[in-house]
């Protein structure tokens, strides 16, 4: 698959900036999906509002982009079984709560605050993804 957009990826990232940049100023909060996320699993209804705002807003947006741009939404393909899609997320949740958070709020929040923990994370997690892929392509896919 090839969809290079570069101005949908730009206007996109830009947005993503725009956001985590809103959440630290408004609320003094990390936009780290799996913290933000974890919240909502807490007793503390203090914070549940913006918490289940900016979870819905996720959900919101591409059908939003949809309906705007009249794009169809892609339908993703599942190319492994629903267990192994199941142990693959909870995985990832065991992952970013040993890691001190998400992909998101590391590589977005984290390395624009120049926090050492996180460049170091992302750069864990970079390679790991580059070495699944290698694998996942070159070894096991053959």
């Amino acid at each position: 698959m090839h969809n290079l957009t570069p101005l949908s990826g730009f206007v996109g990232g830009a947005l993503i900036g725009l956001a985590a940049a809103m959440l630290m100023l408004l609320t003094g909060r990390i936009a780290g999906i799996s913290g933000i996320f974890g919240g909502l699993l807490t007793p503390n209804a203090g914070d549940r509002g913006w918490r289940v705002a900016f979870i819905a807003g996720l959900i919101a947006a591409p059908l939003l982009a949809s309906f705007f741009t009249n794009a169809p939404l892609p339908s993703p393909t599942m190319p492994a079984s629903l267990i192994l899609i199941a142990v693959a997320g909870l995985l990832v949740g065991v992952g970013s709560r040993m890691g001190g958070g998400c992909t998101s709020g590391h590589g977005v929040c984290g390395i624009a605050r120049f926090s050492a923990r996180s460049l170091i994370a992302t750069a864990v997690f970079m390679a790991a993804a580059i070495a699944t892929v290698a694998i996942a392509r070159h070894i096991i896919g053959g």
